[in-house]
């Protein structure tokens, strides 16, 4: 096997921001992406973070 160089640190915020979306394809609505309108979308996710984060 051959060792390969990386940055611990980016790969750990990474590894977080991958694991958020995955959060948020748990909710339907932001996975197909219901709301058109950018305002309605944005709300529906910040929601969604706000829900996540809090449980």
């Amino acid at each position: 096997k051959i060792q390969y160089n990386y940055d611990r640190a980016i790969y750990k915020q990474r590894n977080v921001i991958e694991r958020m979306f995955c959060r948020f394809k748990d909710w339907r609505r932001i996975a197909t992406r219901f709301d058109r309108n950018v305002r309605n979308f944005m709300g529906a996710v910040s929601l969604a973070a706000a829900v996540i984060w809090w449980l």
